[in-house]
Order: C-alpha cells, then sequence, then structure tokens
C-alpha cells in the first residue's frame, strides 16, 4: 500500500517538472512560429580577397529585387530580419550579399555568429523572433549543418550530398508550423534564375 502511494505521491511531483520541460520545449521554438526561413549562400567570390567577384556584386544587387518581395507560387515573402555570418579575415561576403536589400529594405544585417555556430543561431531564433521572413546568407561549407540545426535535411532538400562549390544560386525554403516545427513537406530548393547561366 505505501509502494502504491508512494509510486502516486512521486508520479504528482514530477508532473510539474514534465509540464514544465514541455513549456521549455516550446518555448524553444516559439520564436519560429509560422515563420518561414531563407538560406542563401553567398555571392560569387573573387580569386583573391574577402569581397564579392563581379558577378558577386550583380548578385548582390539583384537579391534587392529579387527579395522585395520574393514570389513564390501565389504568395509573397518580404524578409523582415537580415542575418549574416560575422565577417572574417578570409570572408565579408555574406554581408556584403545582403547590403544592397539591406538598404532598399532599410534593415540592419544582423551578424551575431561565426559560420559554425549554426545551433547557436537556429537557438536563438526559437527563442526570440518576431519576424515573419527571416533571410540568412551564409558560407556554404556550412548551409547543411544550418539547415540541420532547424531541424531538417539539406541532402534531402536539394538532391546532393553537399552543397556544389561551384552553386551560387540555390535558395532554400525552410517553412515553421504554428508550433514551431519544420514542415519538410512545405520546404524547399529554389533555383534562382537572377543572373545568366544560373540553373547550369
Amino acid at each position: 500500500m505505501m509502494s502504491t502511494l508512494h509510486r502516486l505521491v512521486m508520479g504528482l511531483l514530477a508532473l510539474p517538472l514534465f509540464a514544465g520541460a514541455l513549456q521549455a520545449c516550446a518555448h524553444d521554438s516559439a520564436g519560429l512560429r509560422n515563420t518561414t526561413v531563407l538560406i542563401v549562400r553567398h555571392a560569387e567570390k573573387p580569386e583573391q580577397g574577402s569581397g564579392l567577384s563581379p558577378r558577386g556584386e550583380e548578385r548582390a544587387k539583384a537579391y534587392a529585387q529579387y527579395f522585395d518581395p520574393l514570389r513564390l507560387a501565389d504568395e509573397q515573402l518580404l524578409p523582415q530580419r537580415l542575418i549574416a555570418t560575422r565577417d572574417s579575415k578570409e570572408s565579408a561576403r555574406p554581408r556584403l550579399t545582403l547590403t544592397p536589400l539591406s538598404q532598399r529594405l532599410n534593415l540592419p544585417i544582423e551578424q551575431p555568429y561565426d559560420d559554425r555556430d549554426v545551433d547557436k543561431l537556429a537557438k536563438s531564433l526559437g527563442k526570440d523572433n518576431q519576424a515573419r521572413v527571416v533571410l540568412i546568407a551564409w558560407h556554404h561549407g556550412k548551409i547543411y549543418k544550418l539547415i540541420k540545426a532547424f531541424g531538417g535535411d539539406g541532402e534531402k532538400l536539394t538532391g546532393q550530398q553537399s552543397w556544389p562549390g561551384s552553386v551560387y544560386d540555390w535558395l532554400i525554403v525552410l517553412r515553421f508550423d504554428d508550433k514551431g516545427q519544420l514542415m519538410e513537406s512545405r520546404s524547399q530548393k529554389v533555383q534562382e534564375h537572377l543572373l545568366p547561366g544560373d540553373g547550369n
């Protein structure tokens, strides 16, 4: 009898802890509720230097119109937050890729994390984000890890085992439901077709 009573008491005591854990999980994804996260690779790089090549500058300028607003099927998506990898000695390209769009939309470019800190970025957006559309420019070698941090599968989305070094014209669209969970069936890779030669 005492054993049954003991188990009952322990179970009742555990309920608030369990509820708290559920609430914490929900809170961790609250910032992504009904949110669309757009991810691009930075625009083309030159043979040397931390900036963009002439073609990369063209792409960055084209993005200013392409994302104001982005038209997908029967919807229009206007970024409300712009996030880029933190500048390094080797590359300021993610920030430079978003600069013309930033100027056009009068939005700051946030650079809170290095390119390897994808888990921190995904977690911070899950906890504290009010924007319904977020555009991220990142380094291609870490984009699959970024997609994974959001709960997705880069290989499944793109059909490639890794992001090809020669590809600059993919857009990743990640859609989240009203609980902040990734909807894989509604997420996709978009071929941009912004510049001559895109898609080849």
